[in-house]
């Protein structure tokens, strides 16, 4: 059990909370999703509330190392103000006397201020030891609330916790409880329910996933390539045909274990990826020249009766191009099944998924949408992620 933000005396102290504020931009520089702010408010009021003055540090997109002003992380700041109804000090850079300025205006009204993009300096992302002893001079607590960011070994997210005592925001300590719970102890029947693009993006998950579930549904384009595996005519549908052995193995791995992995019976097939595109359903088979781009409705009715007794549902990976509207039917229906779940836990595992589900207006339907693609990725295939493994022990 990893220590919380709650076990410390927070009072007269700055919290250095590292937050996830990698968010979208537009050209002209505004935030077009807000998500990972608000995700954020919980932990950073509980600290104001408890007497801390905040020091919030993130990344935001690849500058290489160096300054990039469509990369600052002022529009973050601004947008954070407007949710806390305070300033917010948007700092020039993450270290150095010039912050350390700065940060000395956090008095009185002003409680809160937000380093410059860590990524503006190399040292970041190859843990440097001296800029993560740097960092650790902006605050005397440390706090880790960026679970999208913890799967990396940054200065920001794991040389700082040798220079503070370290802990979990709500946010992580959230991400936590439910994805841990869901893959150590889940209620069973345990069903999950894989999509994408790729196969090679989830061998690591269906492969963890095997010894724990009860059953596996497979949408996506990542489906074709276990279809080819069974014989089923594809069409012009994606396949990783380096990754065909593989699947035929998972398949074999599932049956040994007595997993059930099911498969799209039917398709909505398209002759090209437009969202005016002429479709048609098809299956199980594809005919040459199409592709699929959706599950077609059998599928979909297939998959929401091997949900009907589950107790503990993951989600990872949209079950078509849920990105044009003609084809996120799927994605859809399966969204709107699991917020009708009553008494089960439904986990969404990031990324797409979790803009799908969102986008959708599901959000708060379902009992968690994980913060992190790539971290959310690893946690389900098992591995212990550094910025969690980092933090002090209760």
């Amino acid at each position: 059990m990893k220590k919380t933000i709650r076990d410390f005396d927070l009072r007269g102290k700055r919290a250095l909370i590292r937050v996830d504020y990698n968010v979208p931009l537009d050209k002209e520089l505004k935030i077009t999703d807000d998500n990972r702010i608000r995700a954020t408010l919980p932990t950073i009021r509980y600290a104001l509330d408890h007497g801390a003055k905040v020091v919030l540090m993130s990344h935001l997109g690849r500058p290489e190392g160096k300054p990039v002003s469509s990369m600052s992380l002022s529009p973050a700041a601004k947008r954070l103000s407007e949710l806390l109804h305070t300033e917010v000090i948007q700092c020039s850079d993450a270290v150095g006397d010039r912050v350390k300025q700065e940060l000395s205006r956090l008095e009185g009204a002003t409680q809160v201020a937000l380093l410059e993009n860590l990524r503006f300096s190399a040292a970041e992302e190859k843990n440097d030891e001296a800029f993560a002893r740097a960092l650790a001079q902006n605050g005397d607590v440390y706090i880790n609330d960026a679970f999208g960011s913890s799967h990396r070994a940054h200065a920001s997210i794991v040389g700082v916790t040798k220079h503070l005592p370290s802990g979990a925001g709500f946010l992580l300590e959230k991400e936590i409880r439910y994805l841990g719970e869901a893959m150590s102890v889940p209620r069973k029947p345990f069903v999950a329910i894989l999509g994408g693009s790729k196969v090679s993006d989830k061998i690591g998950v269906v492969e963890n996933l095997i010894s724990k579930v009860d059953k596996i549904l497979i949408g996506g384009a990542m489906a074709y390539t276990f279809l080819k595996v069974k014989g089923v005519e594809i069409g012009s549908s994606r396949c990783e045909k380096d990754k065909l052995e593989l699947a035929a193995a998972i398949l074999e791995k599932a049956k040994a274990a007595r997993v059930d992995i099911l498969l799209p019976v039917d398709h909505l097939t398209v002759q090209k990826v437009e969202a005016g595109a002429l479709s048609r359903v098809e299956g199980p088979s594809i005919s040459p020249g199409w592709l699929g781009v959706d599950i077609g409705p059998k599928t979909i009715e297939l998959f929401r009766s091997a949900l009907d007794p589950a107790k503990t549902v993951i989600w990872n990976g949209p079950m078509g191009v849920f990105e044009m509207q003609p084809f996120a039917k799927g994605s859809y229906e399966i969204a709107l099944k699991l917020t009708r779940m009553s008494g089960a836990t439904t986990v969404i595992g990031g990324g797409d998924t979790a803009a799908c589900v969102i986008g959708f207006g599901f959000e708060g339907k379902v009992t968690h949408i994980s913060t992190g693609g790539g971290a959310s990725l690893e946690y389900l295939e098992g591995k212990e992620l550094p910025g969690i493994a980092a933090l002090e022990d209760r």
